[in-house]
């Protein structure tokens, strides 16, 4: 099955794989971030070389990091309600990229994730 795939995807998957098995909760969160971040650069830069398959993948892999984080918000905590609005937000954006590709959305985007997970490893959440 392995033969059948890209190694680089291969390969990713086993890391992935790594990094989720026994990670506590707030580990897992930042583990969906950074693969958004990636996904969303990914993305970027498959627009910039006209690679509509992996951008279309990136895009699906940004989607599925995406509904991760927002299965995983509690809603008991009193920021629920602010970032279920920001990852519908969010969600709306990438899949209007998906029809009509807007890099200037998904670079500020990935910038803003990017900046929420740097504050997030800054305070130890």
């Amino acid at each position: 099955m392995l033969a059948q795939t890209d190694p680089y995807d291969a390969y990713q998957r086993v890391e992935f794989d790594a990094r989720v098995k026994g990670a506590t909760s707030s580990e897992l969160v930042h583990v969906c971030y950074d693969q958004l971040i990636l996904a969303l650069s990914t993305a970027l830069v498959a627009s910039e070389r006209r690679d509509a398959r992996l951008k279309s993948r990136s895009l699906t892999r940004a989607l599925t990091a995406l509904m991760a984080l927002q299965l995983g918000v509690d809603q008991g905590h009193e920021m629920a309600a602010v970032l279920t609005d920001f990852y519908g937000a969010a969600r709306k954006s990438i899949l209007a990229s998906s029809l009509e590709f807007d890099a200037e959305c998904l670079r500020v985007m990935r910038d803003d994730f990017w900046e929420i997970r740097d504050a997030m490893l800054h305070s130890g959440g």
